[in-house]
């Protein structure tokens, strides 16, 4: 595996990027300059991970729909987490994309 400018391998960082939803994609996009493969996770952290917190507040008062949103971003937590472990750069559908693009 490739070392990141962080000194760290290329799959650990992208998995961390995960670990605290988009606050960590935050802060490994911000510090990582040079690896594009920590980055798209990075960005690609933030996206998904942004627009379900923005999403949770503007659905708070509706209960059930934010308790499935919830759910399926526990799920969706843990898959990335795995997928950046693993290596490579696995992409949703939207959000990938567009982390694609914005990481460069």
């Amino acid at each position: 595996m490739a070392k990141t400018s962080m000194n760290m391998e290329e799959n650990v960082a992208s998995a961390l990027s995960y670990v605290l939803g988009w606050v960590t994609g935050l802060i490994f996009f911000l510090l990582e300059k040079d690896n594009k493969v920590v980055r798209f996770h990075a960005m690609q952290s933030i996206v998904v991970f942004g627009t379900i917190n923005v999403a949770a507040i503007v659905l708070v008062f509706i209960w059930i729909i934010g308790q499935l949103l919830g759910l399926l971003a526990f799920g969706l937590w843990i898959f990335l987490i795995i997928k950046a472990y693993q290596g490579g750069m696995y992409k949703l559908p939207i959000a990938g994309d567009l982390a694609e693009k914005w990481s460069k």
